[in-house]
């Protein structure tokens, strides 16, 4: 369909009065909403995981965050928390099910090389062969074994400061020296040469709920309160 002059004219002078109209719009005479971004709003702090009932809230969020800076840890329903403020006679190794909060709290040896005068409190870390010393930091539970004590359980240490756990043999076995009535004649447990010795009923409770690759995380917060 062809269009005579007249109506080219018109439709030329619409378009004109268009552009004229959008050009002539500045910001003022518009909503500002068009103009303005809306306000970024500040990232709500995040909460610190909340300790189960029982259990150091700093040891624990160290723990926690150690688990989680390991995504390749399959088994996340229990881990173990090692509470090396307290006491040999306290019950201080923590067994945490992550997903009820639920505790279960033991007696746990530490090393005689951590302890060498036998007061009961673990005083140093070490990672050294020879140092028959407790390590610190994050492991993995391992295969069972046979041992000397019987039925065990190996360790991997996962940090700088307890890589050598498996070439020490550092394992999870029983004692007679961690069992209740050593705490009863002496006031304290006996002494490991680094390893996580408990008593015979509570090392199969430990490693059935840890067995698998699970996480236990050891050590002691100088200065932090304990829950």
């Amino acid at each position: 369909m062809s269009l005579n002059r007249r109506e080219m004219l018109r439709l030329g002078a619409a378009g004109a009065g268009g552009v004229m109209l959008s050009s002539a719009a500045s910001p003022a005479t518009l909503p500002a909403l068009v103009f303005r971004a809306p306000p970024i709003m500040p990232a709500a702090p995040i909460a610190p995981p909340s300790a189960p009932i029982g259990v150091n809230p700093q040891l624990f969020a160290r723990a926690k965050a150690a688990l989680d800076s390991r995504p390749w840890i399959r088994s996340r329903d229990f881990i173990g928390v090692v509470d090396f403020v307290r006491a040999s006679h306290e019950p201080r190794f923590h067994v945490i099910h992550l997903p009820s909060s639920h505790v279960e709290s033991y007696r746990v040896t530490h090393g005689r090389g951590s302890d060498p005068a036998h007061c009961g409190y673990l005083e140093q870390f070490s990672n050294e062969f020879g140092s028959k010393a407790t390590s610190n930091g994050a492991y993995t539970t391992g295969e069972y074994y046979h041992g000397k004590y019987g039925l065990s359980m190996k360790v991997h240490g996962l940090d700088w400061s307890n890589n050598n756990a498996e070439s020490r043999a550092i394992v999870i076995h029983n004692a007679w020296y961690a069992e209740d009535d050593a705490v009863a004649q002496h006031g304290k447990l006996g002494r490991s040469e680094g390893c996580f010795a408990f008593s015979r009923e509570n090392q199969f409770k430990i490693m059935s709920r840890l067995a698998g690759g699970r996480m236990i995380y050891a050590d002691k917060l100088v200065g932090s309160a304990s829950a």
